[in-house]
């Protein structure tokens, strides 16, 4: 709380040199999230103070989104369809840039904070996600895709929502927890954070955090990027020597 009060205080001070609009000050629990072996996942804390330009206590009443997105990556979905009892692929679709990791917290629920093209605009939530797609596909298509590869990723616990996920106090200190799962892609992930009222969003601020994976998985994915020929080349010897092992055990007995 102490280091709370800090940041409001200093968030604080462009409001004695005129500021009109409101100061957004972001803070994370981690910026840095260690993957080791037996990893199980991490409760991260996004927290910090929003400012309004009448003062400290403030006379705005704000909502606070914190969004929270890992790597983009591409990704192809294939559709399967039954064709005399067995399961085939029917059709697949590309997307360029679609997050690892996308969750959003709000103080309110989305619909009741923005309309739906400010919500687009800014991401704020699963449905307007920009996944980027590629190719000639059916806008219909497209949509139900879309919509397979974020049902998909919410099993898995990598794609949240959390209506309710921001709590603020004293209008101008908030906090907000989002669970990342253990199965987390490694990357720079960025929390974006928006302070919002009457249907606009006022300022918005980013934080950025870093997931790394340590210890002996580390060292092998150091290794694998950056001698990625001798790393290749390792895998088919060790290959070959496996098994040409259990060729020679197997033969004995």
């Amino acid at each position: 709380m102490k280091r709370l009060a800090a940041i409001a205080l200093l968030a604080a001070t462009p409001f004695l040199m005129g500021q009109r609009e409101p100061v957004l000050v972001p803070e994370v629990s981690q910026s840095r999230i260690e993957v080791r072996q037996g990893f199980t996942g991490a409760n991260l804390l996004l927290y910090g103070a929003v400012i309004d330009p009448a003062g400290a206590a403030g006379t705005t009443e704000y909502d606070i989104v914190v969004v929270l997105k890992g790597p983009a990556e591409p990704i192809r979905l294939r559709e399967k369809e039954r064709v005399a009892g067995i399961w085939m692929n029917a059709g697949a679709n590309d997307f360029r840039s679609a997050p690892s990791f996308f969750a959003v917290a709000s103080s309110s629920p989305i619909e009741e904070i923005v309309d739906s093209r400010t919500a687009a605009i800014y991401e704020l939530g699963t449905e307007f996600i920009q996944l980027s797609p590629t190719g000639q596909i059916e806008p219909e298509a497209q949509t139900r895709f879309a919509r397979g590869l974020v049902e998909m990723r919410e099993r898995a616990g990598l794609y949240q929502e959390d209506a309710t996920g921001v709590r603020i106090s004293e209008g101008v200190l908030y906090q907000a927890r989002i669970a990342l799962p253990s199965n987390v892609t490694t990357g720079e992930y960025t929390a974006e954070t928006f302070a919002i009222a009457d249907g606009r969003v006022l300022a918005s601020a980013t934080a950025d955090i870093e997931v790394v994976k340590v210890g002996l998985e580390g060292q092998v994915v150091y290794f694998a990027n950056r001698f990625s020929l001798f790393y290749g080349l390792g895998a088919i010897l060790l290959s070959l020597g496996m098994g040409w092992l259990a060729g020679r055990i197997f033969a004995r007995s």
